[in-house]
């Protein structure tokens, strides 16, 4: 059986990521392609918890390496429970963010070391990695004012501005390492710009 495709959906926030998944899930119901939607944090019972740990506002503040060990153990869960299986099925798994948001958001945003992220990615994924990333990029003002409308700001929404531009950073440098799998959307376009962009894309897979 033929392995099924990893796309992933990265960017900072407010940027369209949770429309634009739905627009992917149309183009693959349209040409009749098994798929799984997921997201991370979470993606299966337990690392939904996890994420909850993550994002609600607590509290006892969260210590920036069990921040960095909690993304992993959700991660380490998600992986074997659904994204591995689906893609050993030939199902093409969605997922909105990835190990590329770890890079931007604890690398970038928390200048964390990048070395101890990519020594967790390689014993929690081994040789697992998207096929197609969709770096979904915008000024930060413009993602922040988006972000504010959707209700109340989770813990990460809440940093200064800095912490998000050093993530916006952080994402595109990573995207211009390897330009067959990184795709920078620009998200600043109007929506079907953007969803013309994604159709393009998603045609040669």
């Amino acid at each position: 059986m033929t392995r099924g495709r990893f796309i992933t959906l990265e960017g900072g926030e407010g940027v369209g990521k949770s429309t634009n998944l739905q627009f992917i899930k149309q183009l693959l119901e349209e040409r009749g392609i098994p798929f799984v939607l997921t997201r991370e944090p979470g993606g299966t019972g337990i690392a939904e918890k996890i994420r909850g740990i993550l994002l609600e506002r607590q509290e006892e503040s969260l210590t920036e390496q069990a921040e960095l060990l909690l993304v992993f153990a959700a991660r380490a869960q998600h992986i074997q429970q659904v994204i591995l299986p689906a893609l050993q099925q030939g199902q093409w798994v969605v997922c909105d963010r990835f190990t590329d948001a770890t890079y931007a958001y604890q690398g970038g945003g928390r200048n964390m070391n990048l070395q101890t992220i990519a020594w967790l990615e390689n014993t929690v994924q081994g040789s697992l990695r998207p096929d197609l990333t969709f770096v979904f990029d915008a000024p930060i003002e413009i993602g922040m004012q988006r972000a504010k409308h959707r209700g109340e700001l989770d813990r990460f929404e809440t940093e200064q501005l800095a912490f998000f531009e050093r993530v916006r950073q952080a994402y595109l440098q990573r995207a211009a390492t390897d330009l067959q799998r990184y795709k920078i959307i620009d998200a600043s376009l109007p929506l079907h710009e953007v969803q013309r962009q994604l159709r393009s894309e998603l045609a040669g897979l």
